[in-house]
């Protein structure tokens, strides 16, 4: 294919409508008939990326295969198209602000006044292109973040008028919109859609598709209404109905044609529908899964939906590949206490210990950890959850009473976890963490050896402290083995204690490389550890 096409997907009405899963959705249809596609986002806050944005404002921040701190939505790209993401498919209002001051500032307008039009919306476009320039993807789709009559959205929606103008038919605008039930009139309404789709176009841009966000099919007519007052056929007017799970929206939109009426508009031939084999197997095997498996996700911002968005994904997939229906239980680490512990644990068949920053919660998980090492259940510590697992080993078993990470307490008499050499001097928190994806080698004949199947992994990682080397010999000692390394730094990335069943602690983020048809191996062992212990104590209240 000779030319990019673009696909712009803008959201109107209300936000969290699911533009991420409808993009990831259409990507995916897309690479099934054979283009090479991408998605990127654009999100319109001030801030450079996520990396500096507390989980509550901003839920999980993902990273990427080059160490971009980005928005979760390309966690959803990910898992979907199962390629890797880099820095140039997440772009803030701060990155491009930073771009064109740091331009103006070498003297690159030769003294000319920068103003939004035209130098901040040609760096919008500059990037909206680049993938399709470096990279040559057939399709690369643009989620725009927010919602259409946003202030901080506008100089966004501009470049997509100039570019719709500029790409003609090699580009594609669909806007997502909600259509709310009212109970009382027992009525649909589409007067928002109509509104939004309005505000759209006094800013230039007409949707070529419409996507209706709705609890429920809607029936005919309310689909002509839309067509017919928003200047689309009705053929372009899709649903995207609540579904049980992310992972059938794909089938969804494959089934009203989505795929197909995109390319008859960017003059492609649609060819024979795809028949997405891998992804209806995963369905299938999803809906065939009976029998439950019991998780403890143990963290500090269990109480936000979106915090540890990939590590859920992860689990859930894991679960679905081992025939077990995800039964995830969100244990706030704050709360747990040596009083209360058994009460919330017992019972689970897999601990999860998850990944953060900072001191809050933290005590909650050595609780944690030691009730589950004790018990004999399956654990997994994810970065700041590895670190964990060392420090209550340490206080536990090796006895070094008080013993921490100089993240949490810098006085501590044994600093088991330390913060990397060069971090020691830096004093900007954006961007300046050890991120992306690192080399680790496994020991020959660990049990995270016999996972991956192979010595050499390469996995993404957001942390700035690590495993003290000082200590390594006592621990190994003491039953609790170092079993994965970086071969440059030494550094220690993994660690378990192979007397117990499944005790692994990893200092990466496995969650960020697990995708729908490529789950990560560390996830897929825990799940089928955990199912494992569930059958032996059914089997045993049997008897």
């Amino acid at each position: 294919m000779a030319k990019t096409k673009y696909i712009f997907v803008t959201g109107g009405v209300v936000s969290s409508l699911g533009k991420g899963i409808v993009s990831a959705s259409l990507g995916k249809l897309l690479q099934a008939r054979g283009y090479k596609v991408t998605i990127q986002k654009f999100d319109p806050y001030i801030n450079v990326d996520p990396g500096t944005l507390n989980p509550y404002e901003h839920g999980e921040c993902f990273v990427t295969l080059d160490g971009r701190e980005t928005d979760l939505d390309l966690g959803h790209y990910e898992r979907f198209l199962n390629i890797p993401t880099t820095c140039a498919n997440n772009i803030t209002t701060g990155r491009i602000y930073q771009n064109v001051i740091d331009k103006e500032r070498r003297g690159d307008f030769l003294g000319k006044t920068v103003q939004v039009i035209p130098h901040i919306t040609d760096e919008i476009k500059r990037n909206v292109k680049l993938l399709g320039t470096r990279e040559k993807f057939d399709f690369v789709i643009t989620e725009i973040g927010g919602t259409v009559g946003d202030i901080e959205s506008l100089p966004f929606i501009e470049s997509v008028r100039q570019l719709k103008w500029e790409l003609g038919k090699d580009c594609v605008s669909i806007h997502l919109t909600y259509v709310p039930f009212i109970r009382v009139a027992k009525e649909y309404k589409t007067k928002p859609t109509q509104h939004s789709v309005k505000q759209l176009q006094e800013l230039g841009v007409q949707p070529d598709i419409i996507v209706l966000r709705t609890e429920k099919e809607l029936n005919a007519s309310i689909i002509h209404k839309v067509a017919l007052f928003c200047n689309v056929s009705k053929e372009a007017v899709v649903q995207s109905i609540d579904m049980p799970t992310i992972y059938e929206v794909p089938i969804l939109l494959q089934n009203q044609k989505i795929d197909e009426i995109i390319l008859s508009k960017v003059g492609l031939p649609a060819g024979a529908t795809p028949d997405l084999k891998q992804w209806k197997e995963f369905l299938r095997l999803k809906s065939h899964a009976t029998k439950e498996v019991k998780i403890a996700l143990v963290g500090k911002y269990v109480e936000l939906q979106d915090a540890y968005k990939s590590i859920e994904e992860s689990l859930l997939i894991a679960s679905i590949y081992n025939d077990r229906k995800l039964d995830l239980n969100l244990v706030h680490s704050e709360r747990v206490t040596s009083d209360n512990v058994e009460r919330l644990l017992k019972g689970m068949d897999g601990i999860v210990i998850a990944p953060g920053f900072g001191q809050r919660g933290i005590e909650g998980k050595f609780v944690a950890l030691k009730y589950a090492r004790e018990h004999d259940i399956p654990t997994f510590g994810i970065c700041l959850g590895m670190q964990c697992m060392v420090i209550e080993f340490a206080r536990n078993v090796l006895g070094l009473e008080g013993a921490n990470s100089t993240e949490i307490e810098p006085s501590s008499p044994y600093k088991v976890i330390d913060i990397m050499e060069e971090q020691k001097n830096i004093v900007n928190m954006g961007g300046t963490m050890r991120l992306g994806a690192y080399a680790c080698t496994l020991k020959k004949g660990s049990r995270i050896y016999e996972i991956y199947g192979r010595q050499n992994i390469q996995e993404r990682h957001r942390h700035r402290y690590e495993f003290n080397d000082e200590f390594k010999k006592r621990f190994e000692n003491a039953g609790m083995k170092c079993v994965g390394e970086n071969p440059d730094t030494n550094l220690v990335e993994a660690v378990e204690i192979p007397t117990l069943r499944w005790y692994i602690g990893v200092q990466y983020h496995p969650e960020y490389n697990s995708t729908v048809v490529n789950p990560n191996p560390l996830f897929v062992s825990f799940i089928k550890a955990a199912k494992t212990i569930r059958d032996e104590n059914q089997k045993t209240k049997g008897e």
